[in-house]
């Protein structure tokens, strides 16, 4: 063989020479191949973070911690917002019905600081709720209706820990007929604001339930005269 012809064999793409696939045999192939990856892929991808799992994982940790220890991680403006949510929340369940005179003013300003310097609301709620719980008469008609809205959050974990906190302010009549009328006036807003939507429902979903539970409770201690100043829309639900 002509040793130029050889050279000119020799230098030719391998592909030409193995009878490699068409520029368009290739677009099928990777159209196929997308396909049955949708095919295989899963319809839901879990969240790389539960926010619930995350707090009470912390708060776990967290338990066995001293007061001091906690206080420190109150003041502290670099911890995570899952940390300084179970830290205050570990702190409340602990030590919040035990501190009294010159430290619980101290503590009580270490949470109002982080209260109005923090954004997320999973910290906004366990600060509320402890300083509602350290000193009710106090904090009770400025944090409530705070709490109150927070039922209305999309995040689940927001809104459960708002229901929660209410929840233990006002079981068991411990609600005073004044803090009754703040939880009743709050909710009635709420309400109000809501009348095209609760004139369509049937049934009512478990944030508009916890609604309903925490206005019979504020009723029942007011008086039944109250359901008069409620939108007509949300008798059928009482």
């Amino acid at each position: 063989m002509n040793k130029y012809l050889l050279i000119a064999l020799l230098c030719l793409p391998t592909g030409l020479l193995a009878g490699a696939p068409s520029s368009a045999q290739t677009d099928i192939s990777a159209q196929e191949a997308q396909a049955e990856q949708k095919k295989t892929a899963p319809a839901f991808v879990q969240p790389i973070f539960d926010d619930k799992l995350m707090i009470e994982g912390y708060a776990q940790k967290f338990s066995d911690l001293p007061k001091e220890i906690l206080i420190e991680m109150i003041k502290d403006d670099t911890l995570s917002n899952y940390k300084m949510t179970a830290a205050v929340r570990v702190f409340s369940q602990k030590y919040g019905d035990e501190v009294v005179s010159k430290e619980k003013r101290i503590v009580e300003r270490y949470l109002l600081r982080q209260l109005n310097r923090t954004e997320s609301p999973f910290v906004q709620v366990e600060l509320m709720c402890t300083l509602c719980k350290m000193d009710r008469y106090r904090y009770f008609g400025s944090m409530v209706p705070a709490l109150v809205q927070k039922l209305n959050h999309y995040n689940t974990t927001v809104n459960t820990a708002a229901y929660d906190c209410l929840d233990a302010l006002t079981i068991n009549g411990k609600i005073r007929a004044r803090e009754a009328r703040i939880v009743f006036s709050t909710l009635r807003k709420i309400l109000f604001l809501s009348r095209k939507r609760l004139e369509k429902t049937t049934e009512p979903d478990e944030n508009l339930k916890r609604k309903i539970d925490l206005l019979r409770r504020s009723v029942k201690i007011l008086g039944t005269q109250e359901l008069q100043k409620l939108p007509k829309e949300v008798m059928h639900l009482l």
